[in-house]
């Protein structure tokens, strides 16, 4: 049988070019075990791509502010306490880098993300005075309330689905993944995966973004036969 798994999304699901690679619909569409799609993106960008791939909705959302499966959602952090320091932030001249629509924030529901290129000396020093954590996931600096992890995420995914955590495989590529991969049973970072990542995982394969993903799940339905 081959193993449930966590699976982040920007840079272990997709391409160089940050797009799904399509080769994605038939790997996880064949894969005979429960998967949660475990991200810092805001909720309904996991919901839709299990949607999409005619999965379960098995989703961490914002790095585990958001957790979603079996018609059970669970919310955690202060999202006013992250706007508060985010309006801080720009009030001292800070930007969050993504327009007026700000489509990466608009339905977030328990973080706030700053764009990659905004002023992240400035991003910590406010959110420290709120009592908050910046983590940098390569895409995004995200404010949220310490302790709201993907790891935390799993496990309520498990209390909601009967699973047990030591049960998956977790992959990822950044820092929010490292609480996931502690968690877990096992875990890979793939090639393009930031040091604490590596230093975290189990195993580091050999290739990058989607490939080293793919990699791996040909090595684990290998193992389960």
């Amino acid at each position: 049988m081959v193993p449930p798994l966590a699976l982040d999304i920007d840079g272990t699901l997709t391409t160089p070019e940050h797009t799904i690679d399509p080769r994605l619909f038939g790997a996880l569409q064949r894969w005979d075990a429960p998967i949660v799609i475990a991200t810092g993106k805001s909720f309904p960008y996991p919901v839709a791509l299990c949607h999409f791939l005619g999965i379960p909705e098995h989703v961490i959302a914002e790095n585990g502010g958001v957790v979603y499966a079996g018609d059970t959602i669970r919310f955690t952090g202060d999202p006013d306490r992250a706007a508060n320091a985010v309006r801080e932030f720009l009030d001292r001249g800070g930007d969050l880098g993504y327009g007026d629509v700000d489509t990466t924030n608009r339905w977030r529901e328990t973080e706030i993300a700053v764009s990659i290129d905004g002023d992240e000396s400035l991003l910590r020093d406010v959110a420290a005075e709120f009592g908050l954590e910046v983590v940098d996931t390569g895409y995004a600096f995200h404010v949220k309330t310490p302790g709201v992890e993907k790891g935390a995420g799993l496990e309520a995914i498990c209390d909601i689905l009967d699973l047990n955590p030591s049960e998956f495989v977790a992959i990822g590529d950044s820092e929010n993944d490292v609480s996931l991969f502690n968690t877990a049973g096992d875990s890979y970072a793939v090639a393009n995966a930031d040091e604490k990542a590596k230093a975290a995982a189990e195993t580091v394969v050999d290739e990058s973004y989607f490939d080293g993903t793919l990699s791996i799940l040909d090595r684990l339905r290998t193992q389960s036969i």
